[in-house]
């Protein structure tokens, strides 16, 4: 059975930083780096969003808010994607989601709060 397990939320201040961590699990290798593997956030009252997601070719694509900020990567042999987050601001407080491409499938999220 494939996973997808967040962790790395919490709260901070603005200016801070957070690394948020995908482990997916229930996957062969092949199958995992074959994958678009994204970010997405959900803030109360909003529609959820898509923050940043990165392929087999390592090609990402982030939303504009966070251009320069954020920076999605994988770790092939650990099956994680993370998702290193500097500069927050406050509105960039939400749940975030790992979502699965090949599985179609999300994780359970993890809340990040930035207070100001």
């Amino acid at each position: 059975q494939v996973k997808l397990v967040e962790s790395g939320g919490g709260l901070v201040q603005a200016g801070g930083s957070l690394r948020l961590s995908c482990k997916v699990s229930g996957l062969i290798l092949s199958t995992f780096w074959s994958d678009t593997l994204s970010w997405y956030r959900q803030a109360a009252g909003n529609e959820r969003e898509l923050v940043a997601s990165i392929n087999s070719a390592s090609e990402t694509n982030y939303h504009d808010s966070v251009k320069g900020r954020f920076t999605i990567s994988k770790d092939n042999t650990k099956r994680t994607v993370n998702l290193q987050m500097n500069n927050l601001r406050p509105d960039d407080t939400a749940v975030y989601y790992c979502w699965s491409t090949t599985r179609q499938l999300w994780g359970q999220g993890t809340q990040v709060t930035v207070s100001s």
